[in-house]
C-alpha cells in the first residue's frame, strides 16, 4: 500500500464525505475506486465538463460558431414559419 496526499477545498471535503457517508464509503475507498477505474478504462471514467455543462470540444465548437454568426458567415436570411418549415423539408 500507498499514500496520497491531495489538497481539497474544504467545502467540497466536506460535502463529499456526508454524501459517501451515505453509499457506505470512506473517502479511501471513493478514491481506490476511482483510480481503479481509471486503470480499467484507461482514462477518467466520467465525462469532463466545462462549468456550462459541456465538453470542452462542445464549447469550442459553440464558440466557433457563434463567432462566425457574428461576423455573418454560414448565416440566413431571416425566414417566416413556413419559409423555415419548407426549408427544413427540403434538407
Amino acid at each position: 500500500m500507498t499514500t496520497i496526499q491531495v489538497r481539497v477545498n474544504e467545502k467540497t471535503k466536506a460535502s463529499a464525505t456526508r454524501v459517501l457517508h451515505k453509499l457506505g464509503m470512506d473517502m479511501s475507498g471513493a478514491v481506490n475506486a476511482f483510480l481503479q477505474q481509471i486503470v480499467l478504462r484507461k482514462g477518467i471514467p466520467f465525462r469532463l465538463l466545462t462549468e456550462n455543462g459541456f465538453t470542452v470540444e462542445e464549447e469550442e465548437e459553440i464558440n466557433r460558431i457563434a463567432d462566425e454568426a457574428a461576423r455573418g458567415i454560414n448565416v440566413t436570411k431571416a425566414m417566416s414559419g413556413e419559409e423555415a418549415l419548407a426549408y427544413l423539408r427540403s434538407l
